[in-house]
């Protein structure tokens, strides 16, 4: 049985949390001073502490200290009579599971400790990514993966760095362009020579004209001096120009000049200039199909694409997911001062390696980074991470979700009449409670008492259901074949 310590001076909230415990199987176990309290906790060795914030004699803030040098991974789940913002964030900022005011509500509270109770069950088990065992260079710009996707584009880089070619990189938006453009530049003659990347589509036409080839004074409203752009700034070097296909057509034509001639003109100007500069694109767009629409120029497209470097998606790299996870952890653990964080936790990293991240490498490392300020403990468990990864769901999964239910239940509905089903009233509603106990399960993370909440049902009716459907809650929600 799980055991609570509750530390209360209020002797009915300590007797009223610990019977709502029972009845969830949780054994309480209750203390109203601070020192009484550690010596539970010492002796007891508890999964959850309950911790008012006003103790006699002692802050609850400071005992949180002393609770936690016991044991690190112990969730504390703080209780207060007030409303004080600055009590509720300090208590976060050191680390707290969650906090809870009075009245209250025990419904509530009884989930929250049982969410802390799994949490710890996590924090004991063996990481199943550590921390800062890399290996890997401490830094953001490297290439990780050894997947055969990355390994042909490490051959890619090999082969065209040395070659004095325009080069177009071709991928999803957060697959890394920038980071093969600045491989490609640091292998080349040119890696002591200036590297200047631009990002096409962050700026309007007029602005990005001016960007790229620079202007006379008093050329527009608000050119009141003359100004070099990154084409002559960048000479001898190598210009990345990235979502290229975002440019203008204007700025198209004075590209595929200078690409032909590497001469240019100043907006407002008239001396031509002479530049040498080895430009590599990027873009996630579909080149070909703009050519054929008119909206991107046919020659400048075969100018740039001279070689093609084609980044994979994340979701096509396979165990490069989780060597990526465990690099950018221990970045990101540096980097946000988060040095007691051991690692991610087995349940955690199925999430992590089952998502199709459509952000790519650039979600998985902003997943990290929430993930570790949701964290109180020294593990990366599931309920750190951001709601659409525990889910599974991408943005476009929306409208396939709107039609899913209805499509299923109208398929069903239509077999059972076409092999003659003389009871389809009892097997369709059958049908309909199999998915929704086991939607709604999935929601709570297998939370049997949230999910009887949920659905206004007794928690022995949904065990009921579950024996009786076959649905499996050991490590996901899923209903047996």
């Amino acid at each position: 049985m799980n055991r609570v310590v509750i530390i209360d001076d209020d002797r009915s909230v300590r007797e009223i949390v610990r019977r709502s415990l029972e009845k969830d199987d949780l054994q309480g176990f209750t203390a109203e001073d601070a020192d009484a309290g550690l010596d539970l906790i010492r002796s007891e060795d508890p999964d959850v502490v309950l911790l008012d914030v006003m103790l006699p004699g002692a802050s609850g803030l400071e005992v949180f200290e002393e609770i936690r040098s016991i044991d690190r991974g112990r969730p504390i789940i703080f209780m207060t009579a007030g409303t004080d913002s600055e009590t509720a964030i300090k208590a976060m900022q050191l680390g707290g599971f969650d906090y809870v005011t009075k009245p209250l509500d025990l419904p509530d509270l009884n989930r929250l400790v049982l969410d802390a109770v799994d949490t710890r069950r996590m924090m004991k088990k063996t990481v199943a990514i550590p921390t800062g065992n890399t290996g890997i260079a401490a830094s953001g710009d490297a290439f990780v993966g050894s997947s055969p996707a990355m390994i042909d584009v490490y051959k890619a880089i090999g082969r065209v760095s040395a070659q004095n070619v325009p080069v177009l990189i071709r991928g999803e938006s957060g697959t890394g362009k920038e980071l093969v453009a600045r491989a490609i530049c640091q292998h080349s003659d040119r890696d002591k020579e200036p590297f200047i990347a631009v990002n096409c589509a962050a700026l309007p036409d007029t602005l990005l004209e001016s960007e790229l080839f620079g202007h006379e004074k008093g050329s527009f409203t608000g050119a009141q001096r003359q100004r070099i752009g990154k084409f002559e700034a960048c000479n001898g070097g190598t210009i990345f120009l990235d979502e290229v296909g975002d440019m203008s057509p204007l700025v198209q034509g004075k590209v595929l000049r200078l690409l032909q001639e590497q001469k240019f003109e100043r907006v407002g100007g008239n001396e031509t200039i002479e530049t040498d500069v080895r430009i590599i694109t990027a873009t996630n767009r579909d080149l070909e199909q703009m050519v054929a629409e008119g909206e991107f120029r046919e020659d400048l497209f075969y100018r740039l694409n001279g070689v093609t470097v084609a980044l994979p998606p994340l979701r096509a790299r396979g165990d490069d997911i989780q060597l990526l996870l465990e690099h950018y952890l221990t970045l990101s653990c540096r980097d946000m001062n988060k040095s007691h964080v051991e690692g991610i936790a087995p349940e955690a990293l199925e999430i992590l390696r089952a998502y199709r991240w459509p952000g790519n490498v650039r979600e998985l490392r902003s997943v990290i980074r929430q993930a570790l300020l949701n964290t109180t403990g020294p593990v990366i468990v599931p309920s750190c991470l951001p709601t659409d990864v525990i889910s599974g769901k991408t943005p476009s999964d929306a409208e396939d979700e709107a039609s899913g239910p209805s499509h299923d239940l109208s398929q069903f509905v239509d077999g059972r009449l076409a092999q003659g089903s003389t009871d389809l009233y009892a097997e369709t509603l059958e049908m309909m409670e199999r998915f929704l106990i086991t939607r709604v399960l999935q929601k709570t993370r297998g939370n049997q008492t949230q999910a009887a909440d949920i659905l206004g049902i007794t928690r022995g009716k949904i065990r009921d259901r579950v024996n009786t459907f076959g649905i499996s809650i050991d490590k996901e929600v899923s209903l047996d074949d």
